[in-house]
């Protein structure tokens, strides 16, 4: 069984809760709320800003992903900038593309992301045109271009500590993941650690393990490694990190390479907590954090996680975890949702600070 795990944000800071006030106070003022009907594309800068991408002229395909609206772009886009391993994943600086590498039957290529009215507009490089189905099923998981926004809001508009958040980004999505494998191993890398310092890692893993492309496009470099390439990687001594945190990939990925059905659907989140738990090194929250975004359970909640706790602090301390396990009885089923919010939160904050 994996040890306890607390998520990736060791970083001690002050709390948000004026954000949460905030929101209602500018809704009965009638101030914005971010209610456009159309996918709002404002940019908010992370750590995947930089050089400018440069694609070829034309992409070899082009098709549009329809979203249920409204559809929060600039909020899903810093999630992922923020989080985002170098050489695989980046945007343009002041830009509103989101850029990552991927290798679909054996052949690595390029996707680029960018919203376009009521849905996302994708281009692909470098791929066999005969992919683009996968491709489009893979970013609606990634993009939760199918999630319901007025039945999440309805479950979370009654908690006070969300409701101004809600009404602040009514299309909040929580970001799913394109290859699974990957998320896990990014959950890894992020245990008791701050996403920055997760970030350099996995940037590290990908230098050491990664597949290079023939042609690099600005920041894009390589592809993120395959189980094959880390089962028997000496990941510890190539990152510089406690042994115990390379055993765990390694072990993930003589998982993934055992049962291909690893990811795949869990009939419940308690089943899927089980199932990553039995690997070595998984502890609750990566158990959750997996759960949450490679296999999208909108009511995984990972309970320990020091940010959640942070975002919930109104002044009197923050809580246990055992209280806001109690308290978010009245999230379900969309706890998930919930902790997206204050996260965002959480980070709007940082960012003041």
């Amino acid at each position: 069984m994996g040890r306890d795990d607390r998520g990736p944000d060791a970083e001690d800071r002050p709390s948000a809760p004026a954000l949460c006030r905030a929101g209602a106070a500018r809704l009965r003022a009638g101030g914005p709320a971010r209610l456009s009907r159309a996918i709002g594309d404002d940019t908010t800068p992370g750590t995947a800003d930089g050089p400018p991408l440069s694609f070829p002229a034309t992409p070899g395909v082009t098709f549009r992903l329809p979203c249920r609206l409204p559809y929060d772009w600039a909020a899903i886009r810093a999630f992922l900038v923020k989080r985002a391993i170098p050489g695989v994943e980046a945007a343009d600086p002041g830009g509103r593309a989101y850029a990552r590498t991927v290798s679909l039957a054996g052949r690595p290529g390029i996707l680029a992301v960018e919203p376009g009215g009521d849905g996302l507009r994708v281009a692909l490089y470098g791929l066999d045109p005969g992919c683009a189905r996968e491709v489009a099923e893979r970013l609606r998981r990634l993009f939760d271009c199918d999630a319901d926004p007025a039945a999440i809001a309805a479950c979370l508009s009654g908690e006070p500590a969300l409701a101004g958040l809600v009404a602040q980004r009514p299309g909040l999505r929580l970001p799913g993941a394109w290859d699974p494998f990957e998320t896990a191993c990014r959950a890894i890398l992020g245990q008791q650690v701050s996403v920055a310092a997760a970030i350099r890692l996995a940037g590290r893993l990908v230098a050491a393990f990664g597949t290079r492309l023939a042609e690099p496009v600005g920041g894009l470099t390589h592809v993120f490694p395959a189980p094959a390439a880390l089962v028997e990687a000496d990941v510890s001594l190539a990152l510089n990190m406690p042994r115990s945190r390379g055993a765990a990939i390694q072990a993930m990925a003589a998982a993934a390479l055992a049962d291909p059905d690893l990811f795949a659907p869990a009939a419940t989140l308690e089943a899927a907590v089980l199932r990553f738990t039995a690997i070595r090194g998984i502890g609750p929250w990566t158990a959750q954090y997996i759960a949450m975004r490679a296999l999208k359970l909108p009511d995984a909640l990972p309970v320990g996680d020091v940010g959640l706790l942070r975002a919930l602090d109104v002044g009197a301390g923050r809580p246990s975890p055992a209280a806001l396990l109690a308290r978010a009885e009245a999230w379900r089923p969309y706890r998930a949702y919930a902790a997206q919010h204050l996260w965002t939160a959480d980070e709007a904050a940082a960012r003041t600070w």
